[in-house]
């Protein structure tokens, strides 16, 4: 701390100059208003914001826009790396006050209001949702809606589609950066600002993934309390204490193994495998009474051949899906729920164009969880789409923490929630995601595996992810297409979910024949 604070004493003049000029640009950029008439509740400005650590920089810093990178580079001076859990000398105190107090104290109001936001929103390409400004077909994690020509959100019907857009919207499970937690492990981070928003991305699909499992896809939240137990006890999940089973503190346990630790920020994949990981623990080691679960699903990390260390597109093998849910020890007469993240890169510093329609279309699939993604160095949860615009929840909101008990059905959930619609350019998310499927039954699991041949079918041999029996089917690559291809018949020539799974089955004892290889390795 005394390093960082000496630091900022020999620049007092060049801090200055910065932030003088950067209220000269934020007082010119103009305000998108957001046009809804739901309140704004939870989803304002930040009530506080937290620094960047300088590893963190360093690690996203290429990901990141020459703006982005130059704007948070101006700010990373100006704030401590974290809270600390000491103060300093009174020595040191008297040597800072009279000359950075004020400074910090006005840049801090400035980062903490609605200036802020908007220019978030400019430096990193997203807005507030103008829905009257594209085509009236709207998709949100599986569901169909169609909002009426003209209709936009300033003048709502409450039996319009659009309100019910909106209603279904604010009841995902919105989680953000928050501040005033017990420190990290043994470090000093009291908070996740600026480093956490892939963590916070995979908790929110996870969450989805509990509300859909425990209480259907049709769940919207009560207007009234007293609130279901089921969901009071998902949020409580998601609690920032080491007690809560899917915590930030215990993903960033679990994840050492892949390079997660405090303040510095990771990749879809390693998100992946870190779930992977606890998930696994929890699992062999649960202890109920020491706050341990089971995740009630069985998770698949969906990867290619070698595990993806070649390359490969990833492939959604049935023998692994079986095997994975036989050791499932919730017993399921029709074949347990299945959480499947599938890690991908579709492009070097632009996604591939070609990929575009393809990420589209997974959004239509009834068993959508969304997209872990988002800009570069910059992770959302990404929720729907409608034309070339993709709607998400943003982590990168600073909200103190909330102490919520599993059986408090009274509990303050308000800032579990957003109403304010966010979106962004399709063509403008990371390469680097996670797509996410939660698929209820064995049924669920076989309509997925022909809607996602079918998907692949219209790839032009480029797909996300293709289907196969087993990895020995994969080494054989006609294989592949050719179980794609007969996936992608069964699912248009059979309408119901029992033709599906017959036909399905059949085919997977399908030996393999001489077939073209319909898809390519990225």
């Amino acid at each position: 701390m005394r390093q960082a604070n000496r630091r900022v004493e020999r620049q007092p003049l060049f801090s200055r100059l910065a932030v003088g000029s950067l209220v000269t640009v934020m007082t010119s950029l103009p305000e998108r208003a957001v046009n809804s008439n739901f309140p704004a509740g939870q989803s304002s400005d930040p009530v506080d914001t937290q620094a960047v650590g300088s590893k963190t920089e360093q690690a996203a810093s290429h990901n990141r826009s020459p703006k982005a990178s130059l704007l948070l580079t101006l700010f990373s001076s100006t704030f401590p790396i974290f809270e600390t859990l000491s103060n300093p000398s009174s020595a040191d105190k008297k040597e800072i006050k009279p000359r950075n107090y004020g400074l910090t104290t006005a840049v801090k109001r400035v980062m903490t209001g609605g200036m802020m936001r908007r220019l978030q929103e400019h430096f990193l390409g997203t807005s507030k949702a103008d829905f009257s400004s594209l085509t009236n077909e709207m998709w949100l994690l599986g569901s169909f809606y169609k909002v009426s020509s003209g209709e936009s959100s300033t003048d709502i019907n409450t039996n319009s589609g659009l309100a019910a857009f909106l209603e279904d919207f604010s009841s995902k499970i919105w989680i953000t950066y928050r501040k005033g937690f017990d420190a990290i492990g043994d470090s000093r981070f009291t908070s996740d600002v600026n480093w956490g928003c892939m963590i916070r991305s995979s908790q929110m699909l996870v969450a989805q993934a509990l509300v859909f499992h425990h209480l259907g896809r049709s769940w919207r939240k009560p207007q009234q309390k007293p609130y279901d137990r089921e969901y009071v006890g998902i949020l409580y999940l998601f609690g920032d204490s080491e007690a809560c089973p899917y915590s930030i503190h215990n993903l960033i346990q679990a994840g050492m193994g892949y390079g997660l630790s405090a303040g510095s920020w990771v990749g879809p994949y390693a998100m992946c495998r870190t779930w992977e990981t606890l998930v696994r623990a929890n699992r062999d080691n649960g202890d109920h009474s020491q706050g341990r679960t089971t995740l009630p699903m069985v998770l698949y990390i969906v990867s290619g051949d070698e595990d993806g260390e070649r390359g490969g597109a990833p492939v959604v093998c049935l023998d692994v899906a079986s095997r994975l849910s036989s050791e499932c020890i919730i017993g399921h007469s029709n074949g347990a729920p299945l959480l499947l993240l599938v890690p991908l890169v579709l492009g070097l510093e632009k996604i591939n164009p070609r990929y575009i329609p393809l990420l589209r279309e997974t959004f239509t699939f009834p068993q959508s969880l969304g997209i872990m993604g988002g800009k570069p160095g910059a992770s959302t949860y990404i929720v729907g789409v409608q034309d070339d615009k993709a709607f998400y929840l943003d982590p990168h909101e600073v909200q103190p923490v909330v102490d919520i008990k599993a059986n408090n059905l009274e509990a303050d959930t308000s800032s579990y929630h957003c109403s304010t619609v966010r979106n962004m350019p399709l063509d403008s998310i990371d390469p680097s995601l996670a797509i996410g499927f939660y698929c209820r039954d064995k049924d669920d699991f076989i309509d997925f595996c022909c809607r996602a041949s079918v998907l692949a079918e219209r790839s032009n041999g480029a797909p996300l992810f293709t289907v196969a029996k087993s990895f020995e089917n994969i080494k054989s690559k006609h294989n592949i297409g050719s179980l794609s291809g007969r996936l992608g018949d069964i699912a248009a020539k059979n309408s119901s979910r029992e033709e599906n799974n017959s036909a399905l089955e059949k085919l997977c004892e399908y030996d393999g024949e001489d077939g073209e290889d319909d898809w390519q390795v990225l």
